[in-house]
């Protein structure tokens, strides 16, 4: 698959001067509150409805969706609102019943994009259809994987596509449900400049107190849309109630955040970039040079260890090193989960070395 411009034609086609909202509950419960909250979102930023009707539950025993009943729902909601639809589909009897009943645009789970079996079902299930496919990330943090499920898409014919990030499942603790890996979505941006891409805050956060700032961020980040989960009454809601917002929060939200301009055309500010640019890739070169030299010291601390079979790992040392080193970025206005990332990736490069002297050196 290559970029091209073509890629966002479907999104373009909208004429939004604002980025493209999907908005509405993470699980439809009853005709009744489908058509409550549509109604709630009709005159917003929102274009699209979304509704979970088959819920990938991650544990047996939860609400796991009202299953094909639901389309009907949106069906009617789509009929008294005139705003467009959407659901994730897992498997093609779901992308069939969809297409029967009318959905404008259908998202592929986290939990279906780790798996390529899948995927090309869905593919060739949708293949010949004009619909809107959007592609969430896997819950893995891999970026050719996520890029795979976009491009067996495209290779089935299916040129109306787009992304959505809601972050990666990760075994250490965080202040999200989901870590948001910026990286990666920008690293995919980089690829693909022209994939729309879309937010989805709801289930990085896992709260609705850190919705705004990520919907904020993600506009820093030149996203092209954001997909909310909002509901009447998010307290009582069915599923995800933490992470559920009001129609009213939504407009709120959408009339605080700042868009930004892509580029400003003032030379003063243009001239003043390309300095501070320029210190960067000063700065950039610095720590690239000061990597290598620990690196080179990491070098020497094999060779002594293996001299005296003394094993790589030192637990206590790694332990004294992170402690230190958090401690001392936070007194430089560095955020501890960025010297986590930061320091476990140079001690994890550190071993590399030393595990290869400890193989080569007889």
């Amino acid at each position: 698959m290559e970029n091209k411009k073509e890629l966002r034609t479907w999104l373009d086609n909208f004429g939004l001067d604002h980025p493209l909202v999907i908005a509405g509950p993470c699980s439809a419960e009853t005709e009744e509150q489908v058509l409550k909250i549509a109604h709630q979102l009709k005159d917003t930023d929102a274009t699209v409805l979304r509704a979970g009707i088959w819920k990938p539950r991650t544990r047996p025993g939860n609400f796991e969706g009202v299953g094909a009943l639901g389309l009907k729902w949106l069906q009617k909601a789509k009929e008294e609102t005139g705003m467009l639809t959407t659901t994730e589909v897992a498997n093609p009897n779901h992308v069939d019943l969809a297409l029967k009943h009318d959905i404008d645009i259908l998202w592929i789970g986290a939990r279906t994009t780790v798996s390529p079996f899948i995927i090309q079902e869905i593919a060739d299930a949708l293949k010949g259809t004009d619909k809107v496919v959007l592609v969430k990330n896997p819950v893995n943090p891999d970026l050719s994987l996520w890029l795979g499920a976009v491009e067996r898409f495209y290779t089935s014919d299916i040129k109306n596509l787009g992304v959505i990030h809601r972050g990666f499942s990760t075994y250490e603790k965080t202040r999200y449900r989901n870590n948001p890996e910026w990286q990666i979505p920008i690293d995919l941006q980089t690829k693909f400049p022209d994939l729309p891409l879309i937010l989805d805050p709801s289930h990085i956060a896992g709260n609705r107190t850190s919705i705004f700032d990520l919907c904020q961020t993600a506009l820093d980040l030149n996203y092209d849309g954001l997909m909310v989960e909002t509901h009447h009454d998010p307290d009582n809601a069915w599923s995800d109630a933490a992470q559920q917002i009001t129609p009213a929060t939504l407009v709120q939200f959408m009339e605080d955040l700042r868009i930004r301009k892509v580029i400003s055309e003032s030379e003063e500010f243009k001239s003043k970039l390309q300095s501070l640019r320029a210190m960067i890739d000063i700065a950039d070169t610095q720590l690239l040079d000061v990597l290598s030299r620990r690196m080179k010291i990491s070098d020497e601390i094999g060779k002594a260890k293996k001299s005296q079979n003394v094993a790589v790992l030192q637990n206590q040392r790694w332990s004294e090193i992170l402690e230190k080193m958090t401690a001392e970025g936070q007194q430089n206005g560095l955020s501890e989960e960025f010297i986590m990332r930061i320091f476990k990736a140079i001690h994890q490069e550190s071993i590399d070395h030393q595990e290869k002297i400890m193989r080569s050196m007889q």
